[in-house]
């Protein structure tokens, strides 16, 4: 029996990414596999708007696991771009894991999305995930696994949760199979490619995203300004950006209380995330109508 060395002859390394339609559970997945959070999470549609890239380590192999934005309908410039980001980055991996949640009926978005994988089916092997399972009946993921195995012909179709664990190493087991043989593209230790402000812009989109009413989701936009290092702290001065001033009112909370609960829960995942104790600065800035401004969107890095 030949044991694989990293990067030597056996081993195994690419990159696959999840699609599915927005809160198909394709974040959460990604850092129960990556080990680690590196993509936001929320129960908002859309939360996704880069193509995060994760990296799972193996002794036989090396999984660069790129999260995308949800495939949905767009109605702005912004959702027009997130549609293109998600189709390049399909175009370009080993295989891709289509997310299906197991608590929700296979719909019209899932069907056009197997419509679109299909297309590419023929060279990139296509894994259906039955994602969420810890929160559907046993009836329920039967069903689902029935439904998915009808949308198209997979390479593999599994179901998984991302909460409780279930499958995760299973899912990961599938996705090396199906990658090519080749060197270890990333250096131990290494969990994203990420920029940090990236990463740190996120995170606090993140925090503000929980709790604002359905509208406001898609309007807030996070820009880190500046980093100062000082020899135990790290200074973050950052702009959350949103199109209207009414808007505004509600990121920043009854005398600035909402606004400073973001501040908190951004900067105890920034610490975790980065090891070191941060001091964070947050100010909300209006920016009219940003998803449909191709300048705005441009320097708001889309």
């Amino acid at each position: 029996m030949t044991v694989e060395q990293p990067g030597g002859e056996g081993f195994r390394s690419g990159f696959a990414c999840f699609v599915g339609r927005p809160n198909a559970g394709k974040s959460t997945l990604t850092n129960a596999l990556v080990g680690q959070k590196i993509a936001i999470t929320s129960s908002r549609p859309q939360t996704t708007r880069h193509a995060i890239r994760g990296i799972v380590h193996r002794s036989d192999a090396q999984i660069v696991l790129v999260d995308t934005p949800g495939l949905h309908r767009p109605r702005t410039l912004l959702g027009s771009r997130l549609n293109d980001l998600v189709r390049e980055t399909w175009a370009e991996v080993d295989v891709v894991g289509f997310c299906v949640p197991a608590n929700e009926k296979v719909g019209k978005g899932d069907r056009f999305i197997a419509g679109e994988l299909r297309k590419i089916a023929a060279h990139t092997p296509v894994v259906a995930v039955v994602t969420k399972t810890d929160v559907a009946r046993p009836e329920q993921v039967a069903e689902r696994l029935t439904e998915v195995s009808e949308l198209m012909d997979f390479a593999e179709v599994v179901p998984t949760s991302a909460q409780s664990g279930f499958q995760v190493q299973l899912l990961s087991d599938l996705l090396v199979g199906l990658l090519p043989e080749g060197p270890q593209l990333y250096p131990d230790g290494d969990l994203t490619d990420e920029p940090t402000d990236v990463l740190v812009a996120e995170l606090v989109r993140e925090a503000a995203l929980e709790g604002v009413r359905d509208e406001l989701p898609h309007s807030i936009a996070v820009v880190v300004e500046e980093t100062i290092e000082k020899k135990d702290l790290l200074e973050i001065y950052a702009i959350i950006y949103v199109e209207r001033s009414s808007q505004k009112g509600i990121v920043i909370g009854r005398g600035g209380a909402r606004l400073k609960q973001v501040g908190t829960d951004a900067r105890r995942q920034i610490e975790k995330l980065l090891g070191t104790r941060v001091h964070l600065d947050l100010h909300v800035k209006i920016a009219e109508d940003w998803q449909r401004d191709p300048k705005q969107l441009r320097k708001l890095g889309f």
